[in-house]
């Protein structure tokens, strides 16, 4: 049974776990949907109650039946290559091939209708809080004057986007950023502002979920450190830390809850050590993760692809029952 692996060609990311597979001897097609409808084909096909499909990239065919596993890394755009790509050829190509893979028993990480949701920062805010997470105070508006209560209650801010990475080619990561004291918020009328409690923290955390094998890191920060992780300069290693009961029973219930079986959260933890939600990624890095830290999370995310189908939908998997 092959694993198949969804994902753009830079992703050298994966390039970790498809060493891991090898190693194991499980078959791995790795292809990207972007090319659609050179590099790579399809064809399926229904007839007399049956289906048979067939996927072709780089000269390796798999059939569709042969698959146990599909790992949706960072796929491009269906047929973005194609000779004469357009929205309408990325639509029936995208419908072809996800559609195909949907009629399936596959274990998916992560099933493409749950990590759609999963993108939906409103939406993380409100799961985090229903499975036990704190959530700092946060306020999505376009009222300046619904901004202006929230910062007398709150007057140390943060604003991030609601939607994360600015869509231009390629994506532009946009940071968190302090909101001014004396900031008036007119501009809020013209677009969603997300504007949210700072947590004066004294470590970032970065929790990588895998079925139901949790592994985290934690980075030490100061007090007026840099906002944005992403963006901070900092000589300070990621290192191991444990996760304590509470936050390890909220988390698996979010991954359930989301129907993901990965997730990279990120904490903010403050000075009494409470570890505060920021968002959840559904596709979230995790390579520098195990270069600083050493914990297996590509043998982990390979064990969890190679592992038997389950008979049923991983969309509504429970990652409880998927831990490896």
């Amino acid at each position: 049974m092959t694993v198949l692996i969804l994902t753009n060609e830079e992703d050298v990311t994966a390039d970790m776990v498809v060493v891991h597979l090898h190693a194991t001897g499980v078959p791995v097609v790795r292809l990207d949907p972007a090319d659609l409808t050179g590099g790579v084909a399809l064809s399926g096909e229904y007839a007399y109650g049956a289906f048979h499909g067939h996927l072709s990239s780089g000269g390796r065919m798999v059939t569709l039946s042969g698959l146990r596993s599909v790992w949706v890394r960072r796929p491009g755009s269906a047929a973005a290559r194609a000779a004469a790509p357009s929205p309408w050829l990325t639509e029936e190509a995208g419908q072809a091939l996800y559609g195909m893979l949907r009629a399936g028993d596959l274990r998916w990480m992560n099933h493409p209708d749950a990590a759609r949701r999963a993108r939906y920062k409103p939406w993380q805010l409100r799961l985090a809080q229903r499975c036990g997470l704190p959530v700092p105070a946060t306020l999505i508006t376009t009222f300046p004057q619904a901004a202006r209560e929230f910062a007398a209650r709150h007057p140390d801010l943060v604003v991030k986007p609601v939607s994360g990475a600015h869509p231009q080619d390629p994506p532009r990561a946009v940071p968190t950023s302090r909101v001014a004291p004396d900031a008036d918020f007119s501009a809020v009328a013209f677009g969603p502002t997300l504007l949210q409690r700072r947590i004066v923290k004294r470590a970032d955390i970065r929790l990588t979920a895998v079925g139901g094998r949790l592994l985290a890191a934690r980075k030490p920060t100061g007090a007026d450190a840099e906002v944005d992780v992403r963006f901070a300069q900092s000589d300070s290693p990621w290192e191991p830390v444990e996760v304590r009961p509470r936050v390890a029973e909220a988390v698996r219930s979010y991954l359930r809850q989301a129907g993901l079986a990965y997730g990279a959260f990120d904490f903010a933890e403050d000075a009494d050590g409470i570890w505060w939600f920021l968002e959840c990624n559904q596709s979230g890095q995790f390579g520098f993760i195990e270069v600083d830290t050493g914990q297996p999370i590509a043998r982990t995310i390979a064990e969890w692809l190679a592992a038997p189908a389950t008979g049923r939908s991983a969309h509504t998997d429970d990652t409880d029952a998927t831990m490896v």
